[in-house]
C-alpha cells in the first residue's frame, strides 16, 4: 500500500522519483479514499500557497503537429534546465471505454532523463477531453515539476476544459488545412492564450494561416494574444520564442485567482454530474452556488469544495 502523507512529503520536497507512484494511485478507481488525501496534502491550503509548476493546455485538431511540437518544447525546457511533466491525453472507445494511449510513443524524450516524464492518459469519455484523473494529475505534478503540460485530443466549441485547468493554454493550427477558418467560425477565440501555427518550414501558407489569425483576433479586441508561427522540423524555428511567449504569459496572470476561480468551476462541474439539475436548485442556482465557493473556497482542492457543496445542498432540503 502507498504511503499517501509519505508520497506527498516526497513531491513537495520535489523528489521527482515519487512522479510515478502518485499517478498510479490517481489512476487506480479503486483507492479514492487515498487519492483524495493525497490531494488535500498537496492543495494550496496544505501547502501554504499555490504549487509551483507552470501548468500548460496544448490543444489543436489532430494532424496539427502537437506531438512533434511538444517534443521540440520539452528540449527547450530541459536545456534551459527545466523539469518537464506532459500529461498526453488520448481518446477513449466509445464502445469498450478502452484508450489506445499513443501519444507517449509520438513524444520524443530521453527514457534516462530523469527531469522528464510522459505519460498517457485516457479522456474517459469527457467532451471537454479531460477526466478527472488528469486534472488531479495535473495538480499533483504541479508540486514538484517545474512544467506541467496537458496535451488534450482535438479542438471545438466542446473543447474548452483545458482552459479550465492550465495556467496557460496554446492552440495548435495547421496551416492549409482550413483550420484556421474552422477556429474563427468555432466562437472559442477566448480559448488560447498563444496561437502557434505549425509547420512554418511550408512558407507562404503558414505566414497566411498566422495573418487571418492576427486578423480575427483583431476584430474581436484581442490583440494581445501572440500568434507565432513554428516549425518542429529540424532546424526547428520560432520554438525559443514560443517558450518565452509561454512564460511571459505566466509572468503576467494572477496565478492565485486564475486557480481558485478553475477549482470553483471544477467542483460545480463534477456536483451537476454527480447530483444533476435537482443538486443545482437544493444550492440555489449556479450564481448562488458559485458565491458560496467563493466564500468557502480558501485553497482547498476540488473534491473537498465538492464535499462542502453537498453538505450545503443536503442541509437546504
Amino acid at each position: 500500500m502507498t504511503d499517501e502523507p509519505a508520497l506527498a512529503a516526497r513531491l513537495r520536497d520535489r523528489d521527482l522519483a515519487a512522479a510515478p507512484a502518485a499517478l498510479n494511485l490517481i489512476e487506480n478507481r479503486t483507492r479514492a479514499a487515498e487519492t483524495a488525501e493525497l490531494l488535500r496534502d498537496l492543495s494550496p491550503a496544505a501547502l501554504g500557497g499555490e504549487p509551483p509548476g507552470h501548468v500548460v493546455g496544448v490543444t489543436g485538431p489532430p494532424g496539427a503537429g502537437k506531438s512533434s511540437l511538444l517534443s521540440a518544447l520539452v528540449r527547450a525546457w530541459r536545456q534551459a534546465g527545466r523539469t518537464v511533466a506532459v500529461l498526453a491525453v488520448d481518446p477513449s472507445s466509445k464502445r469498450s471505454g478502452g484508450s489506445l494511449l499513443g501519444d507517449r510513443a509520438r513524444i520524443e524524450s530521453d527514457p534516462a532523463d530523469p527531469g522528464v516524464i510522459v505519460r498517457s492518459t485516457a479522456a474517459g469519455g469527457r467532451l471537454g477531453g479531460l477526466a478527472p484523473a488528469t486534472r488531479a494529475a495535473a495538480q499533483t505534478l504541479s508540486a514538484a515539476f517545474d512544467v506541467v503540460v496537458i496535451e488534450t485530443v482535438g479542438v471545438g466549441q466542446s473543447e474548452t476544459e483545458v482552459a479550465e485547468v492550465a495556467d496557460t493554454v496554446a492552440v495548435i493550427v495547421q496551416p492549409g488545412s482550413g483550420d484556421a477558418l474552422q477556429f474563427i467560425k468555432a466562437g472559442i477565440m477566448e480559448v488560447p492564450d498563444v496561437l502557434v501555427v505549425t509547420k512554418a518550414d511550408l512558407g507562404d501558407v503558414a505566414l497566411r494561416a498566422r495573418r487571418d489569425l492576427v486578423s480575427a483576433l483583431r476584430s474581436l479586441g484581442a490583440r494581445d494574444t501572440p500568434v507565432l508561427a513554428v516549425s518542429s522540423v529540424a532546424p526547428t524555428t520560432g520554438i525559443d520564442e514560443l517558450v518565452a511567449a509561454l512564460a511571459a504569459h505566466r509572468e503576467g496572470l494572477d496565478l492565485p485567482e486564475r486557480r481558485a476561480e478553475a477549482r470553483r468551476t471544477s467542483a460545480l462541474a463534477d456536483f451537476v454530474a454527480e447530483h444533476g439539475e435537482r443538486g443545482m436548485r437544493a444550492l440555489g442556482g449556479r450564481r448562488t452556488a458559485l458565491r458560496f465557493l467563493d466564500e468557502h473556497e480558501a485553497g482547498l482542492d476540488v473534491a473537498t469544495l465538492v464535499e462542502r457543496l453537498e453538505q450545503r445542498a443536503g442541509a437546504a432540503q
